[in-house]
């Protein structure tokens, strides 16, 4: 230890004897770890980003349905797909709503029907709103929001009351440009009258479904209106993203027990997600990190030559100095010590700085997207490592071709 500190102090008193040199050194090496730290951080914030702002479109949560897609072969050999289907009934839906003990919010819902048409005073809907009963937890499970409005009540939920939350859609189309004035209004759907109590935010859509054409009312009110028939969709919503594949891979054997499927038989469900273009950027996010590494690694080689440059110039510069510490009996081990001791410092001390400057430079992105300050700590610890390793790699060389001069030859150096 007490050497430990004697080579520390040798080292930084070397630092301070050659600051220009010294500065010019830690700077190249916090520029290539501020580069490095800097990408990796904005990465680590674009995630949460995607984490976050795409968690309406599935990113961490995924369905139960029972729809089944198989490849079948004709007589011909001709590859074809059909569909398979064995509803999902209630009882089953709660049935495992009750017991799939994994974190997680989990919403029922069912289909009442596609082709239904909205009216309220003169204005109507085309034939394609869709009827979707729900359950209390349903909103959150699919992370919709309410533009205006409020969701159902207990009660309303238990008994089956005739009122419901209408898409941005069905707002715009039944009430023109004052939804607000949806708000306890009764509007017909169908045969049915329902009094709005909320207006859904925007959600978009796609060429398969209009997500915001919509009309949602309590799930027993659905059972009672349309009939128990109808196949029930499982919602599930996992708080951590990361834990999706563990969960839906748990809630899979749940259902398969709840359904007694007996071991090797195929599934008569399906879990899936709906998160193909969060899984897009996810994947083009990880090209990035890749190229960010290889940007790092190259800086880092250059800060390798230059520090060993430089160690090398204080080699020759310190030669006398050299030569008196060994005519004082100090051994070459010693010597090249505290060499070594100094290019370690130097690297050190430009990497934390990198690491600094680079969480901070990372984070300003996280402003823009308004993500939580993320400290990146695993590209932390290596960037620290590997600055070590650049002091070592760098100061192996002149420590050794130092300790290994000759005391008069030094002596006489000028």
């Amino acid at each position: 230890m007490t050497q430990l500190l004697f080579n520390l102090t040798l080292a930084f008193r070397a630092i301070r004897n050659n600051r220009l040199r010294s500065v010019l050194t830690i700077a190249i090496i916090a520029l290539g770890i501020t580069a490095l730290v800097g990408i990796l951080t904005a990465i680590e914030v674009l995630k949460t980003s995607v984490y976050s702002n795409f968690s309406s479109m599935g990113v961490n949560s995924f369905q139960i349905t029972n729809d089944i897609l198989k490849k079948k072969r004709n007589r011909r050999g001709v590859s074809i797909t059909s569909t398979e289907k064995k509803a999902i009934t209630y009882d089953e839906a709660k049935m495992f709503k009750e017991r799939f003990d994994f974190p997680s919010t989990i919403g029922i819902s069912v289909v009442g029907s596609m082709v239904a048409t909205a009216h309220f005073a003169s204005e109507k809907t085309n034939p394609n709103v869709r009827t979707v009963g729900i359950d209390n937890d349903y909103l959150n499970a699919t992370d919709t929001k309410l533009a205006i409005g409020r969701s159902f009540s207990a009660y309303e939920n238990e008994f089956g009351s005739y009122v419901c939350i209408i898409g941005n859609d069905v707002a715009k189309k039944l009430f023109k440009d004052k939804p607000e004035k949806a708000i306890n209004q009764v509007i017909s759907v169908g045969d049915e009258k329902y009094r709005v109590v909320g207006i859904a935010e925007a959600k978009g859509g796609s060429m398969l479904m209009n997500a915001d054409n919509v009309v949602m009312v309590p799930l027993i009110n659905a059972r009672a209106v349309f009939g128990s028939e109808n196949s029930y969709m499982i919602n599930v919503k996992i708080p951590d993203v990361k834990n999706k594949d563990l969960a839906s891979e748990e809630a899979e054997g749940l259902f398969r027990i709840i359904r007694k499927l007996p071991l090797g038989k195929e599934n008569n469900f399906s879990v899936t997600a709906d998160d193909s273009l969060a899984s897009i950027l996810l994947d083009s996010i990880k090209y990035i990190t890749w190229a960010a590494i290889i940007i790092g690694i190259i800086t880092l080689l250059g800060s390798v030559i230059g520090l060993m440059n430089i160690m090398l110039v204080s080699v020759a510069e310190r030669t006398r100095e050299i030569g008196v510490s060994k005519a004082l009996g100090a051994r070459s081990a010693t010597i090249k010590n505290q060499f070594l001791t100094e290019s370690i410092m130097i690297s050190v001390i430009g990497g934390v700085l990198g690491v600094l400057v680079g969480m901070l430079v990372g984070n300003v992105i996280g402003v823009f997207f308004k993500t939580p300050f993320i400290v990146p700590w695993l590209w932390i610890i290596m960037g620290v490592s590997l600055c070590a390793a650049v002091g070592i790699i760098s100061g192996i060389y002149p420590a050794i071709k130092a300790s290994k001069l000759d005391p008069i030859v030094a002596l006489r150096y000028e």
